[in-house]
């Protein structure tokens, strides 16, 4: 069993700053890709960023230049530094962790409120 906690969410004004992080526990050998998502109110959930094992990263367009996506493999954990943001960037924010040989899990979501 794998468990996911994230934490950092919270309300902010427009161009200010939040610092999400997601820590993996329990049935771990190692970890493939990991990543950040997002669902608005009415919306689908999509890509934020994401961050493979080697250190690779994709980035939405819409967060590109603003989100720095990083990683500590030692804490398996997850951290998503978001800057200038923006109020279209309020949502849930998900993680999803893909680990080795037991497949992709979710975390719980934390809120994100960007007030004008």
């Amino acid at each position: 069993q794998v468990q996911l906690v994230e934490s950092g969410g919270g309300l902010v004004q427009a161009g200010g700053s939040l610092r999400l992080s997601c820590a993996a526990s329990g049935s771990i050998f190692s970890i493939n890709r990991m990543g950040w998502y997002r669902q608005a109110p009415g919306k689908q959930r999509e890509l934020v960023a994401t961050i493979t094992s080697g250190g690779r990263i994709n980035y939405a367009d819409s967060v590109n230049g603003r989100f720095t996506i990083s990683r500590d493999n030692a804490k398996n954990t997850v951290y998503l530094q978001m800057n200038s943001l923006k109020p279209e960037d309020t949502a849930v924010y998900y993680c999803n962790v893909d680990v080795s040989t037991r497949g992709g899990y979710w975390g719980q979501g934390t809120q994100v409120t960007v007030s004008s």
